[in-house]
């Protein structure tokens, strides 16, 4: 069954440094992204627990709320971005989304290499996308370039520096 939107509706969870950057970019190149897409993408909600912090963004009224959970069962969502950082709460906010058949975007290079697959398998299963690009290579657009502009060659390696804190344990 093939649903027709008449927009696409994006929620935000998580108002940080990169949620702030990415729902600026969302409101300013709004008529931008109408004319590439098609039909326009609207800002539907967006999501952190910090009320009180100014982010130098005006929001339209009722866009704001302080839990996570509500952007991912709101029915006017299509698109879910994750973008609180951790594994935790950052895992129940996708899952919710995708058992609410909307796809998801993440830059949240913790939460894939510690959930990936079941985060894919919940993806494969709903039957919707999961764009990751940006937590990917610092944002370097190489996965869209290998699945589509260099599909026909045999890639047999990538090689790359991966930023570690001594903290963190790294598995291969």
């Amino acid at each position: 069954m093939t649903v027709s939107l008449r927009e696409i509706g994006v929620g935000v969870v998580g108002f940080g440094i990169v949620g702030t950057g990415t729902v600026r970019l969302l409101l300013e190149n709004a008529e931008l992204l109408r004319k590439r897409v098609g039909i326009p993408i609207r800002l539907v909600r967006v999501a952190d627990q910090d009320a009180a912090k100014d982010r130098g963004i005006r929001l339209p009224e009722g866009v704001f709320i302080g839990d996570g959970m509500r952007v991912a069962r709101d029915p006017d969502v299509h698109i879910l971005v994750e973008l609180v950082g951790g594994t935790a709460a950052a895992k129940d906010f996708l899952l919710e989304a995708i058992r609410n058949g909307k796809s998801v975007v993440t830059a949240n290079k913790a939460l894939l290499a510690e959930c990936g697959p079941e985060i894919v398998k919940a993806v494969q299963t709903a039957g919707v996308d999961i764009g990751f690009e940006a937590s990917v290579g610092g944002g370097i657009p190489i996965i869209r370039t290998l699945r589509e502009g260099l599909a026909a060659n045999r890639i047999r390696a990538i090689f790359g520096i991966i930023n570690v804190r001594a903290t963190t344990s790294f598995r291969a």
